[in-house]
């Protein structure tokens, strides 16, 4: 927890700023100096047609309000370089890091009525261009300040970080890495941010898989709900007996979301582009989550569910969140979810292992493509690219759990220069087609192929299932192959080797291409190589950098 901590102070109220804007007649502003009227300054402040500053005036703090808890707000849009606070006005000046990011901060606020310990609060432009406070009368908040900067660029804060050391008592990141343990279901993006903003207001999400676990971070805009969020959600089940949240605090401040789409959103900044053409929410995800009095994520538009949706363990109306009845069921997000295409509504009885790939490169992909990518996560049986539809193809997996695993980590994954969409598909099984019909080569049966990964139960290869890297593992490398022809080698696939390292006895190595779009390239065409006298190149992603 200390290495993560933002930091701030419990002042007495009656504690002003000696050096501040308004106890002294030479103001500390940069753009003229204060007539020593505050109320005169002060009406200046709250005209709303000030241009933009890089300098916000904030407004109502309630009393007992942290210099931390201030810079919060400032966080999630950039780097936060000043802070006043006028305790017994229950106002602060804040200023970031440049003109832009007050921008985007001001802009947000407008849209959100920004809350601090559940109270609204007021943020404008300031008047003055920038802060400068005397720094021995403004000592803690700088303490704070530079507390948080540390933290932020990833040290420890220089002064003492025990509350006896030192004045700073710290307070929790705004940030929450989310775990999610017993994914026998699946768990969307949109789930999570009804979830968790019961607690508050969220502002980035990020999923990824790890260490084959799907996780999150999560970013409030105040550190105080991340705390009460954590307390009252980690180890919770979102669905029965399964789909365990494991919460703790991240060791970031602020998340960097570039693009809005099903794996990432920032609702700061609804602009971003979705990073593959894809609508950033899909509409059906929308209309299932617009809320009414009698339930947290809203009804579930018709039509949805023609079935009951298992749980592990019940059905739909077991399906419930047990947290002292603030959430009521949320088969309706996996409804919802599975309405757009995203997830498999089957549960964990029965599931199909058949997966859906659009968005596909049609001039470049094929059946051995698909089955060499999909074969890290899984024993590919069959294949099938659409005669209609050639960027889209159905992939099926020897089951549900290889099929859930290729999808969280092939989803939004870049091939042939386009970002595929990976989802579960409702068929059972990939239709060979008819004797004597010739389709052209889309379909390819894979049952007996002596390249399946995972036949052997137990096989190591179990143990070295991650996501796609840019970093490449080569095993079964002959003896007079040397670095230099790897290189040639992997570079002849289209893209950069970066870094090149043999293991002690040069069987095995590790060899890293600039991007991970050219790692799965390489993945796809030089897997099971003939290097000669038999040796076939094995090629998977590794969790290593060099």
């Amino acid at each position: 927890m200390d290495g993560d901590v933002a930091v701030g102070v419990k002042r007495g109220s009656d504690e002003l700023l000696s050096g501040s804007l308004y106890n002294s007649p030479n103001s500390g502003m940069s753009n003229g100096t204060s007539n020593g009227s505050d109320s005169k300054k002060l009406r200046v402040e709250d005209r709303m047609d000030a241009p933009p500053s890089r300098v916000l005036h904030i407004r109502k703090l309630p009393n007992e309000v942290t210099e931390t808890e201030i810079i919060a707000l400032g966080l999630p849009f950039g780097k936060v370089t000043n802070i006043l606070t006028l305790k017994g006005k229950n106002q602060a000046f804040l200023e970031l890091g440049t003109e832009e990011a007050a921008m985007t901060m001001v802009n947000y606020y407008t849209a959100v009525t920004p809350h601090v310990r559940n109270v609204p609060i007021y943020i404008q432009y300031s008047n003055h261009k920038e802060l400068k406070t005397d720094n021995a009368g403004n000592q803690r908040a700088q303490a704070v300040l530079q507390a948080v900067s540390a933290v932020q660029s990833g040290g420890t804060p220089t002064s003492g970080s025990t509350a006896s050391e030192s004045a700073l008592t710290p307070a929790p990141s705004p940030v929450l890495r989310i775990i999610i343990d017993n994914m026998f279901y699946p768990v969307t993006l949109d789930v999570l941010q009804q979830i968790f903003s019961k607690f508050g207001t969220v502002m980035k999400i990020i999923t990824f898989t790890k260490n084959n676990q799907f996780q999150a971070l999560l970013q409030y805009n105040d550190p105080v709900n991340a705390q009460q969020a954590k307390v009252a959600l980690d180890g919770q089940n979102i669905y029965n007996a399964c789909c365990t949240l494991r919460i703790d605090y991240s060791k970031l401040v602020n998340l960097n979301v570039k693009y809005n789409n099903d794996k990432s959103r920032d609702y700061t900044r609804p602009e971003l582009p979705a990073g593959d053409g894809q609508p950033a929410v899909d509409p059906s995800v929308a209309a299932a989550f617009s809320k009414d009095s009698n339930s947290l994520l809203g009804k579930i538009p018709d039509g949805v569910l023609k079935k009951r949706v298992l749980c592990f363990g019940g059905e739909e109306d077991d399906c419930v969140m047990p947290v002292a009845g603030a959430l009521s069921p949320l088969s309706a997000a996996a409804a919802a979810a599975a309405a757009a295409g995203r997830v498999a509504l089957s549960g964990h009885s029965g599931a199909s292992g058949v997966l859906l790939a659009s968005n596909l490169n049609e001039e470049m992909v094929t059946p051995q493509s698909l089955f060499t990518l999909f074969g890290v996560y899984g024993d590919v049986q069959r294949v099938k690219i659409l005669y209609n539809k050639k960027d889209s193809a159905l992939i099926q997996m020897a089951d549900a759990n290889q099929a859930q695993l290729a999808m969280s980590h092939l989803n939004g994954q870049k091939m042939y220069g386009k970002i595929i969409r990976v989802t579960m598909s409702k068929h059972q099984t990939v239709q060979l087609p008819r004797e004597g019909l010739d389709d052209q080569g889309l379909t390819k049966d894979f049952t007996n192929s002596p390249l399946h990964r995972f036949k052997k139960p137990g096989s190591k290869n179990f143990q070295n299932i991650f996501p796609p890297s840019a970093t490449l593992h080569l095993s079964n490398i002959p003896p007079d192959i040397t670095e230099e022809d790897l290189r040639v080698l992997f570079s002849n696939s289209g893209g950069t080797v970066k870094a090149f390292k043999f293991f002690q006895d040069h069987k095995m190595a590790l060899l890293q291409m600039t991007t991970v779009e050219e790692a799965i390239q390489a993945l796809i065409d030089l897997h099971n190589y003939n290097m000669g006298d038999n040796h076939h190149l094995r090629v998977s992603f590794s969790k290593s950098t060099i």
